[in-house]
This record gives C-alpha cells, sequence and structure tokens, in this order.
C-alpha cells in the first residue's frame, strides 16, 4: 500500500515526537535529549565563526555544531563584511536538517543593533527618544529584515549601566538610570521577537553584558571591574531583570571579571542570581571567545581548565572559542563535569530552537539581492533620528526662518553619509543615507552653501558671506563603539578653534553636535547661539536634521546620560549617593569637592529644550501616607505650554528613600510621561507611586521596602523640579 507524503511526515513526527507540534514544550525538548549522544549534547553548546556549508558540511552532519555568528570578526561592529546571504544559510540548514542524525536546524546569529538595512539611531540616541513604542517599533522592523536574511538571533539589546563616557561602548547603551535602560530594553526585546517568538519576521533578543561591563577602569574597553553586589543589585542587574521578564531569550556573558571573578565562570551570579533566582529558562552565550579568555584572565590553566569553570558557571554556549567542543565531552567522561550540567545547557539551546519554531520553518526564502530599505521603513527611520535629537541651548535663533537668508552649511559631516550610521552598523549601505547637504539643498535650493570644512580659511571665506552658519561637528564613528575608549572628551582636534573663529564673528552661529557618547561641550554652550546633539542618527540623518533646524519637527530628546563638566568630574551622573558631608549646591553653587571647578554637571541627565517653553503647576498628591503592603499615592502635575509653538514635554518622576539600611540615591528616576501640547494648552502628568518603587536590596542582599518617609520630585530632568514628602506606614 502506498504512503502518501502527509501520511509519512505524520509516521516520521510519531518516530520523533520533538517535532509533534501538539505536545507541550519540555515534552519535546525532553524526548529530543533523550535521544542525543554526548557528542551531539556537546556540539548543540559549540558557536563557531562564518559557518559555511561547504567547507564545514562534515561537522554539521555529524551534529557537532548547533549556532554560527555570521560577523567579520571579534569587532565586527568596526568594519564591514559582505553580509548574510540567505542561500548559504539555507544551504546549511539543509546539511543539519535532512543529513544529521536527529535533523537538529542550527541557530543565526548577527549584530543587529540599531537597525539592518534601514539603519536607526544608535542606541543611545534611540534611549534619548524616552519612547517605549517607538523603541519597540524600530526594533520590530529590524528583526523583519534581518530575518528575511536568514538571521535568527540578534545580539542586543545591550543593558549596560555606565557612568563612564570615556568607554565607547556606551554608544550602544540605553543610558545611565536603570528604569529608562530596563523599558527601553524590554521594549527591544518585545520588538526582536515579537509577540510571540517563532512568529513571522522574529528573531531571538540576547540581554548583554552580564553584568557590570559598564563600570570598566577609566572607560578602558575589557578593562577590570571593582563593584559589590550590593550595587549590581540594586542599579546595574535591574535592566538585565527587566529583559528576562519581558521574556529575552538568551544573555550574553561579560568580557570581564567582578571583583575578582570573570564573568564567563561567575557561577554565582550566572548560574545562581540568573539561572537560579531569576528562573531564567533561556540561553546564556558567551562573548566572542569568552571562555578562552579565562586563560589570559589568569583564572584558568589551559582550554580544558576554561571550559570546565564556564559550563559549571552556568555558561551554555561557547562562542568561538572551540574550548567546549575540544573537551567538554573527557571532562564528563572523567567525571570532572556532572552529564547533568552538559544536559542542562544542550537542553536550553534545544528549548530555545523550539520555542523560534525552527524545526517547522527552518529555512528563509532565499533572495538575489538585498532590497533597498522601503519608504515607509525610512519614514520610521526619520521619525526616530527626529526624535532623538536633543536640544541643548538656545537663544531665540532655532528654528530657522525658510528666509533665513543665505546658510553656510559646515563642516566634516555635511555630505557625509557612512559616518552618519554610527557604530554596529553592519548591513547599512553609506550610499543610501541622506546627508545633511542633499537635504538642505532640497529645501532651501539656492541659499544654502556647501563646504567640508577641510580647509578654514575657505570656511571662514563663506562664513563672512553667510548670514547664518550651521556647523557639523563631533565623533567619527570610529572614535566610538567597542574598542574605541578615548582620554579626552572635547571635540576631535581641530573643531573647537574653528567654531571659535565663527563665533568671533558675530553672526549667528548654530552646531550640531554627531556623537556616540557625552562630550564636554562647555565653551561651546556659551559661544554658539544653538547647540543640538543628533548623536549618529541613521538613514535619514539629513531629512530628520533640516526639518528640525527649520521647524517642521520640534526637538523633543532628552539626555539619556549626564554630559560631564570635563573628563575630571568623572564619573558624573544621576546616580550618586550621599555622602556624610553632602554638597549644599542649592545655597552655595560655587560649593563642591573641587577648588577648581563647580561640581554640578551643566547638562543634567533628562534635561533637553524643545521651540516651545513649559511651565510647571504645583504637585497634588492623593495622600501624604501610603501603606506598606498595597498602598499607593497619585501624583499629578499640571504642565502648561507657556510658549508660542506646539512641543513635547518629558516630565519625569523621581525618588529618594531618605533613611534605608544601605546608601540610596539622591535622585533616582522612578518613572516619566510625555505631553505633546499645541501653544497654551495645559496637560497633566499622573503618576501612581507604590511600595515596590521604593524596594532596593539591604546589606544581607535581602531585597525590602522600609516604613518611613521618601521624597518626591517631579520636573524637566534630574536637577530641579517640585518636592513632596510622602511617608510608607507598616
Amino acid at each position: 500500500m502506498a504512503t502518501g507524503p502527509e501520511e509519512a511526515s505524520q509516521r516520521g513526527n510519531m518516530a520523533r515526537p520533538w517535532l509533534r507540534l501538539e505536545l507541550p514544550q519540555e515534552e519535546r525538548v525532553q524526548a529530543l535529549l533523550a535521544e542525543m549522544t554526548l557528542a551531539e549534547k556537546v556540539g548543540q553548546t559549540h558557536q563557531i565563526h562564518n559557518l559555511d556549508p561547504g567547507s564545514d558540511r562534515e561537522l554539521i552532519a555529524s551534529g557537532g555544531i548547533g549556532s554560527s555568528l555570521m560577523a567579520s570578526g571579534a569587532t565586527a561592529g568596526n568594519e564591514r563584511d559582505e553580509g548574510v546571504r540567505a542561500c548559504a544559510v539555507n544551504a546549511a540548514q539543509r546539511i543539519a536538517v535532512q543529513e544529521s542524525r536527529l535533523g537538529i536546524p542550527l541557530l543565526f546569529g548577527r549584530d543587529v543593533i540599531h537597525g539592518h538595512r534601514t539603519v536607526f539611531p544608535i542606541p543611545l540616541g534611540l534611549a534619548a527618544t524616552w519612547d517605549e513604542d517607538l523603541v519597540r517599533r524600530a526594533a520590530r522592523l529590524a528583526a523583519t529584515e534581518a530575518s528575511a536574511d536568514g538571521v535568527t538571533w540578534t545580539f542586543a539589546p545591550m543593558l549596560d549601566i555606565s557612568e563612564e563616557p570615556r568607554w565607547g561602548r556606551v554608544a550602544e547603551s540605553l543610558g545611565e538610570a536603570p528604569v529608562l535602560a530596563g523599558r527601553l530594553g524590554a521594549a527591544m526585546v518585545r520588538g526582536f521577537q515579537g509577540e510571540v517568538l517563532g512568529g513571522p519576521g522574529t528573531v531571538a533578543a540576547c540581554a548583554k553584558h552580564f553584568v557590570g561591563y559598564g563600570l570598566v577602569g577609566g572607560g578602558r574597553d575589557y578593562e577590570t571591574v571593582q563593584v559589590g553586589e550590593n550595587t549590581l543589585r540594586n542599579v546595574h542587574l535591574r535592566p538585565f531583570l527587566d529583559a528576562v521578564r519581558a521574556g529575552c531569550a538568551t544573555v550574553m556573558a561579560a568580557f570581564t571579571d567582578v571583583d575578582g571573578v570573570p564573568m564567563h565562570a561567575h557561577r554565582r551570579l550566572l548560574r545562581d542570581v540568573l539561572k537560579g533566582e531569576w528562573g531564567f529558562d533561556g540561553v546564556v552565550v558567551a562573548d566572542w571567545d569568552g571562555v578562552g579568555q579565562l586563560v589570559a584572565q589568569g583564572v584558568a590553566t589551559d582550554l580544558r581548565d576554561a571550559a570546565a569553570q564556564a559550563i559549571a558557571a552556568g555558561v551554555d554556549i561557547d562562542m568561538v572559542s572551540g574550548a567546549y567542543a575540544a573537551h567538554l565531552a573527557e571532562l564528563v567522561e572523567s567525571g570532572q563535569v556532572p552529564l547533568a550540567v552538559v544536559d542542562d545547557a544542550a537542553r536550553r539551546v534545544i528549548r530555545l530552537k523550539i520555542r523560534h519554531g525552527l524545526f517547522e520553518h527552518p529555512y528563509v526564502a532565499a533572495t538575489t539581492s538585498a532590497p533597498q530599505p522601503w519608504p515607509q521603513s525610512r519614514l520610521l527611520a526619520r521619525e526616530a533620528a527626529a526624535a532623538s535629537f536633543v536640544l541643548l541651548t538656545n537663544k531665540g535663533t532655532l528654528p530657522l526662518a525658510p528666509d533665513t537668508g543665505r546658510v553656510l552649511l559646515t563642516g566634516p559631516f555635511a555630505q557625509e553619509g557612512e559616518a552618519l550610521l554610527g557604530t554596529w552598523t553592519l548591513d547599512g549601505r553609506g550610499e543610501e543615507v541622506a546627508s545633511p547637504a542633499s537635504a538642505i539643498q532640497t529645501l532651501l535650493r539656492g541659499e544654502a552653501v556647501i563646504d567640508d570644512g577641510r580647509f578654514s580659511d575657505q570656511t571662514m571665506h563663506l562664513a563672512r558671506q553667510a548670514d547664518i552658519t550651521v556647523a557639523l561637528v563631533g565623533e567619527h564613528p570610529s572614535r566610538s563603539g567597542e574598542a574605541h575608549s578615548v582620554a579626552d572628551l572635547g571635540l576631535p582636534a581641530g573643531q573647537l578653534e574653528v567654531l571659535r573663529a565663527i563665533a568671533a564673528l558675530g553672526k549667528p552661529l548654530v552646531v550640531v553636535v554627531f556623537t556616540g557618547r557625552p562630550l564636554d561641550l562647555g565653551e561651546v554652550l556659551d559661544f554658539a547661539d544653538a547647540v543640538l546633539v543628533a548623536w549618529h542618527p541613521g538613514l535619514e540623518a539629513g531629512p530628520a536634521l533640516m526639518e528640525t533646524l527649520f521647524g517642521e519637527r520640534s526637538p523633543g530628546g532628552r539626555l539619556p546620560m549626564t554630559f560631564p563638566r570635563s573628563v575630571g568630574h568623572l564619573p558624573s551622573s544621576s546616580l550618586a549617593r550621599p555622602t556624610g558631608r553632602p554638597i549644599d549646591a542649592a545655597r552655595d553653587p560655587a560649593a563642591g569637592r573641587y577648588l577648581d571647578a563647580l561640581v554640578v554637571p551643566r547638562l543634567p541627565f533628562g534635561s533637553g529644550l524643545t521651540y516651545t517653553t513649559f511651565s510647571y503647576g504645583p504637585l497634588r498628591l492623593s495622600a501624604t501616607e501610603m501603606a506598606l503592603h498595597g498602598g499607593s499615592i497619585q501624583v499629578s502635575i499640571d504642565v502648561t505650554n507657556s510658549g508660542e509653538r506646539p512641543g513635547r514635554e518629558v516630565v519625569q518622576l523621581y525618588l529618594r528613600d531618605i533613611v534605608a539600611d544601605v546608601t540610596r540615591p539622591l535622585v533616582e528616576l522612578a518613572d516619566w510621561v510625555s505631553l505633546v501640547l499645541d501653544a497654551g494648552a495645559v496637560g497633566t502628568a499622573t503618576f501612581t507611586i507604590t511600595p515596590e518603587q521604593l524596594a532596593y536590596y539591604d546589606r544581607t542582599m535581602t531585597r525590602r521596602i522600609d516604613p518611613g518617609e521618601a521624597l518626591v520630585t517631579v520636573g524637566p530632568d534630574a536637577a530641579g523640579g517640585s518636592c513632596a514628602r510622602i511617608t510608607v506606614t507598616d
């Protein structure tokens, strides 16, 4: 009797119960794990770089590999490659599914950090939007584009909290505040993974770098980290917990040590806290050669020892070092590593692949060439870029009028495309970027003069003839990102001198700063008529910038990191805690820890202007006492657009626990509300305060909420606002 293909498939699924969709997920996982040999289990923990279906055919067919990182190398964010080819992904996947004994599909990972073909602002710029929905939509589009190329896993979001702008990787971060980074990171996870991971156009997200990487000494990448568990729990672990609660599929271990213990061998934090205490059932992946680097860090004698320590600590996938593939089976057979530990790692990888739907849909529709970003994709990129811009100062010069006269657009970024994409842009195309020069020429036609700033004498000649100068300055992406730390936070060499000379002409000067980090802009803030931070804004940089400068859009971004007065002020952030001898800057602005400088930041966390003004009414509280168990207080404040143009105000709520078991932040962001108001309109920002927002870890690492007084502050940034005291009652 002949058997049809559908019947044959059903019979095959009966023989392979892990393919049966009607079975509970964990039954499918366990059924497959029970069929696997030790070598096949180890294979799931082995990740190689740029898997090739030709040269790696035997490795794939033997089940000796579980995933591949598709990138140019260890610092792929600073380099370009030929991209991921769907046909190559499918060819490798066919070998895994059709020729290996168990037919386990592969994971293909790639760094889709702030867009794929459609490049959005760098993550620090996205953080400046303070807009969870916008961040989610950007990640959703990035996942859709990346999955069409065969990418099933991205290594984002980066959730490292840092007070150290010398560290180049702040460009990849979501800011210095745990609440901001946590909520935006969770939004990014939801965007990448969709409503259900495995649905159309989804990729697995990866929260990185677990944990404390943002504390590297001196801002030097890969440096050691000195931090206690209390600070980790009260600050640095919080956004990771938010990502885990949002369903993040994977977590990446950090390169660094934490107080002497490298994270790739940190059982306490990886296995006990992340997997045990938090109940994370996803995959922990090493960073590039992170397992192998245990030898260089001086805690492992060789790769065999490194493999034993990393798997025991809870690292499930070894990225590119080869330590697991070479030594894990023998470590189990010798009794040094329990089989149950390897089973746990393999189980997690299999669980991810089942959740991702890879057994049902292992292939992608192969394309011969990558399509250009769709018009609607570019519109979203423009929306995100404009929303990220932060107006720092404005002496009435902005917005520019269409008939403002002869405008000089000068500086190294005037005609740039590639440089405006920012760091960690693997698949964007510089030639597709709408440059500032092209955008202003479209807008002003004959009234714009373009100058690349290469020759200062020519720039000065043109500035004398112009009615207004718009100077585009700042950092090239090669000065931000991984392995790109700096010791000086000033503008790159030569830029400040030219700006001074233009300002000395006495004509209006608008300075636009492209950057991947907070910079020391003190002098520029004084002599420029307006200063706008544009980060590295991505594909639609030019149109977004011109629409903002000429008033079609109003800047609404807010700083996600403090801009320090100087390098000597670092660390300088909203994370400060009280000392035994506090500074009273309100009474004495010159008070501080320095004899030669003020201590308060020039540009505090959360600050930013618009083209209008806002005034705040008095705080209104529904009560001044809140029960420790189940209580809440409604806090509201009226905000009036007191200017002449529409605008967006980001109303920020800060809390302070006045007396606690450990020192608590002087101000800590707890929530925010965005109000978009027409001129003269009044809006109300309403917050609900709960005891949970005052929870923290005490001296014994026990999470607690204390009865007692707390300070509530609502205002436009971390440096000011209206205050009220509340009491938490037992």
